[in-house]
């Protein structure tokens, strides 16, 4: 076993001790990953090296003073072997990371879930060539299809060929003239012209004319041979081109419908969302946004903040702005279904409405506005996440109002987030609804 063998081993332990997907959601570095790659924290193997003191140099092999089996490396009268500051293993290990994309995400996400969410494509978002399949007319010389042209040709050749050896016989036939063969012919089907019986018939001589005494005769004594006979015996010195026999190849067009997405990410920024609601808030969220991006060709996200108003944000903000404003959950749904209605037609696109907050909202908002808003919303699935680390508060009821409203519902999840224990348990909830509706 070689150097690079040891290398590729201590790699696959590294793989191997790669922090479980479960945990890594729960609890792990989400911050380290990017929207198109996920960075899951694997404990560093050391790999064995050489060291070297640098500060002694003398002997070979050995500093000055050095005596018969001290270790290679420091000297005894140097630290670092045990005597620091500190106990051993207070320190946490090193890290690396183990990459992998939303798709790899999403796969290993469904196996974590025991899910299967099979995403629908609705926009066809352009023609593409497929094989060279179908056939025209008219085309450049790169694209002829010759196999066919030879085919025609050697068709035509076959149906117009004729065994001219045997026809000038025919001619020889005591009172037999071109008018005679002719006529003849045509009854046999071979297709002579009678120009060309009239040209071979002056090219004999008065005996050659008499040659035979009857059809009987000729028969007796010349082999007739067809076409084909002839051609595997000689080959063929030409073939009758046509230019209406000319076909050209070109691509099949093929409309596909691409797999489209559309998350939209509510997120409630007022005074009572602190910091740990928050997290709580990210740690649904992201995972969520890196399955449906593996599961999706093309994804799309928008991001929506609100207190009483609501307004668009980018991603690094919505997860950190915080306002010091009240409530209003409607204004959030409001501005969703502009955008939504303007950019992102629900005949193209599949829709995910994601909401989350500690389920505080204003009087009746929810009942008079928030819940009409979600039922003229169309959208695959709609879910609100509620984030109370301390348990429900009083007024903490917009999640049991849309839960009661929509009880049975196959496009509505209501998921309860108290501690990041429970991040996985609404994920689940969230993707097994649309798993059904699927």
């Amino acid at each position: 076993m070689g150097l690079k063998d040891d290398l590729d081993r201590y790699r696959e332990v590294g793989e191997e001790r790669r922090q479980d997907l479960a945990d890594f959601i729960q609890y792990g570095d989400l911050g380290q990953s990017r929207p198109d790659e996920v960075k899951i924290p694997i404990k560093i193997v050391d790999l064995p090296e050489f060291a070297y003191d640098q500060r002694d140099m003398g002997g070979v092999g050995q500093g000055e003073d050095a005596e018969e089996g001290q270790p290679v490396g420091r000297p005894e009268s140097q630290p670092g072997d045990g005597d620091e500051d500190g106990d051993p293993g207070e320190e946490g290990g090193d890290h690396e990371y183990y990459e992998m994309d939303p798709e790899e995400f999403a796969q290993e996400l469904d196996e974590e879930l025991g899910l299967d969410l099979e995403p629908k494509g609705k926009q066809v978002v352009e023609e593409k060539e497929g094989d060279f399949t179908d056939i025209t007319r008219t085309g450049p010389s790169s694209t002829l299809d010759f196999e066919s042209l030879f085919k025609k040709g050697l068709r035509r050749k076959l149906a117009m060929d004729f065994d001219r050896d045997y026809l000038r016989e025919v001619l020889k036939i005591d009172g037999m003239g071109p008018a005679s063969v002719f006529e003849w012919a045509r009854g046999e089907n071979i297709p002579v012209s009678k120009s060309w019986l009239e040209e071979e018939y002056d090219d004999l001589t008065s005996e050659e004319k008499t040659t035979w005494g009857s059809m009987a005769e000729m028969d007796d004594n010349v082999e007739r041979q067809s076409t084909a006979e002839r051609i595997r015996r000689e080959g063929v010195d030409q073939i009758p081109f046509r230019r209406e026999d000319e076909r050209y190849r070109y691509p099949e067009i093929i409309e596909e419908k691409e797999k489209n997405v559309v998350v939209v990410n509510i997120r409630d920024v007022s005074g009572s969302m602190r910091e740990k609601k928050r997290e709580l808030v990210e740690r649904t969220f992201t995972p969520l946004d890196w399955y449906l991006t593996g599961k999706y060709d093309n994804a799309e996200f928008v991001y929506i903040a609100h207190d009483a108003e609501a307004w668009e944000v980018d991603r690094d903000e919505f997860f950190g702005i915080r306002s010091g404003g009240g409530t209003r959950i409607s204004s959030a749904y409001e501005l969703a279904a502009k955008v939504l209605e303007e950019e992102y037609p629900w005949h193209e696109w599949n829709r995910y409405v994601f909401a989350a907050g500690d389920s505080e909202n204003s009087s009746n908002d929810t009942e008079e506005r928030v819940i009409p808003l979600m039922e003229e919303i169309p959208a695959n699935l709609h879910a609100y996440v509620e984030t109370q680390p301390s348990g429900n508060a009083i007024n903490a009821t917009h999640a049991e109002e849309v839960e009661r409203h929509f009880e049975g519902s196959d496009n509505v999840a209501v998921a309860y987030v108290s501690s990041p224990e429970d991040v996985v348990d609404a994920i689940y909830e969230i993707l097994s609804t649309e798993e059904v509706e699927a």
